[in-house]
């Protein structure tokens, strides 16, 4: 039985092209195809699906957040993000959320067509060249994460407070102790998350839910 595939982008010509591509190997068929969030999710309550192709960019609803709003009513669906976007960012957020599988739209419709099978086996599939900057960014977290672990009470407090965009001055008003005592506090904050500066501090209190 030929792999059942709802393909949602924005773009009519592109999903043609893209159907005509994916339909050259004989094993998957394009059975529907949505230009919108609400239009893939009405696919869903309707149809049955082996695997969901899925642009971030949509003119109703973010990739992300509907890639969720999937994940709730089908868990068990498995969805391949076809983007433009390479940050790592954009993958481990995906992931995060339940993605199986991540596809640059630059590539040959032979990575697509792995893509689909693998992730139709249970399998998970990154575009090759997004990898070694995953296990880079992911390692980062680990370590972010296990730094967060040693962070204090007062340390996390000062963290969202630099976050947003309060000075010393503020700072020290606001936990009643002197200007000095706040520089210290975050020359020894900063040495222990390796930043240099308040602004990577600020990144690194919103990037590791801090806030």
């Amino acid at each position: 039985m030929a792999i059942r595939v709802l393909l949602t982008d924005d773009h009519k010509m592109l999903r043609e092209g893209i159907k005509q591509l994916l339909e050259f190997d004989s094993e998957i068929v394009v059975s529907s195809q949505a230009s919108t969030g609400e239009e893939c999710l009405s696919f869903l309550e309707i149809e049955t699906f082996d695997v969901i192709v899925l642009d971030i960019n949509l003119p109703d609803v973010s990739g992300i957040d509907l890639l969720k709003q999937i994940k709730e009513m089908n868990p068990d669906l498995p969805v391949v993000i076809l983007t433009v976007h390479n940050e790592i960012e954009y993958l481990v957020n995906a992931f995060d959320i339940g993605a199986a599988g991540y596809v640059l739209k630059e590539s040959g419709s032979d990575t697509l067509i792995k893509a689909i099978k693998a992730v139709v086996r249970g399998e998970k599939f990154i575009q090759p060249e997004l990898i070694p900057s995953l296990n880079s960014r992911l390692l980062k977290r680990d370590t972010d994460r296990n730094r967060s672990k040693d962070i204090t009470k007062r340390e996390k407090q000062m963290l969202r407070s630099i976050a947003l965009g309060k000075t010393n001055k503020d700072i020290a008003e606001e936990y009643d102790i002197s200007e000095r005592t706040v520089k210290n506090h975050l020359t020894s904050l900063f040495k222990k998350i390796g930043v240099n500066d308040r602004t990577q501090a600020a990144v690194y209190a919103i990037n590791n839910n801090l806030m």
